[in-house]
């Protein structure tokens, strides 16, 4: 019962969370020149005719009006308009469909990547400690958070695709052009794993429980990973919102440099053209994603440790 408390409170929270996200794009976008509206037409078209156009499309309403309308379409009809300039008068939800399949493979694919490589990573750096694997290891966790991401991807792109002679131009058919866009995207959470790992393990090393699993007969590797890692895997649930905000982030680049044709390349389009409706309908996607990965991450870690406490004194965790 406490535990479906705690959910249902941070259910509430972050819906709330999801409204305010969508309220500020929706006002940062009607804030942009009217001009995108109307696309390479805008030189051609009279004043009275944008204003026509502009009354269509509902933008000559007051703003608490279109914000009422927008919220209402989306509620009670699952509504997100049509699209202005990147497919004339196509629903937005018709266009995104298709796509979401190829960024939720990639999604899925570099998660799982993130968390097998970077635990292990995190697990051998601990173990060699001061070593040549851990230095190896910092190396690579310092260059992941220090250089931009644009760099390294370009990077990638261009040795490994002469190297492995495949083309730099995503193709479904060839699904040997899957490889580098899947590993460009997991780097990020790769690195994030690895260095929540090391620094759990290294402060769990010299801990009671660990001395007396040692006195027990038990080796190294086997004291750190179902010892140290089980307990480390509690706090590790909160990592799971990082490693999907660094997935997202990374497909909205890496899309576009492979021509994947995913969500992420199709929200830089979007942009490109100034399609309010078919941006803001990406953005509510990608925030709903994000907040569902909090969502996730507390609820993990409340029932992976029952010793957490859902509720205190001062209200809910």
């Amino acid at each position: 019962m406490e535990l479906f408390k705690y959910i249902a409170g941070r259910l509430g929270r972050s819906l709330i969370s999801l409204v305010l996200i969508l309220i500020i794009v929706f006002l940062l976008m009607r804030l942009l020149p009217v001009e995108g509206y109307f696309g390479d037409r805008s030189d051609k078209l009279s004043d009275q005719t944008k204003q026509m156009i502009l009354k269509d499309l509902g933008l000559l309403d007051p703003v608490y009006k279109q914000v009422y309308n927008y919220f209402k379409n989306i509620i009670t009809k699952f509504d997100f308009g049509n699209s202005i300039s990147y497919y004339v008068g196509k629903p937005v939800w018709s266009i995104i469909a298709p796509k979401i399949s190829y960024s939720l493979k990639f999604g899925v694919a570099s998660l799982v990547l993130s968390l097998i490589f970077g635990v292990s990573l995190g697990i051998l750096m601990t173990m060699y400690k001061g070593k040549l694997p851990d230095t190896i290891g910092n190396g690579y966790v310092l260059f992941i958070n220090a250089v931009p991401a644009a760099v390294y991807y370009l990077f990638i792109q261009f040795l490994f695709t002469k190297l492995l002679n495949i083309g730099m131009i995503f193709d479904e058919n060839n699904p040997v052009t899957w490889i580098l866009p899947t590993i460009s995207m997991s780097l990020g959470g790769t690195a994030s794993y690895a260095m929540w790992v090391r620094r759990y393990m290294v402060d769990q090393i010299n801990q009671d429980y660990v001395k007396l699993a040692k006195a027990k007969g038990l080796n190294n590797y086997a004291v750190m990973t179902k010892h140290i890692l089980r307990n480390a895997f509690v706090p590790m649930a909160q990592n799971l919102p990082a490693s999907i905000l660094f997935t997202i982030s990374g497909s909205l680049y890496i899309e576009s440099l492979y021509s994947i044709p995913g969500t992420g390349g199709l929200l830089v389009n979007a942009i490109k053209v100034q399609d309010n409706n078919l941006v803001q309908a990406l953005v509510l996607m990608y925030a709903v994603i994000s907040v569902i990965g909090m969502l996730l991450g507390d609820i993990l870690m409340a029932v992976c440790d029952p010793r957490i406490k859902l509720y205190s004194e001062g209200g809910v965790r």
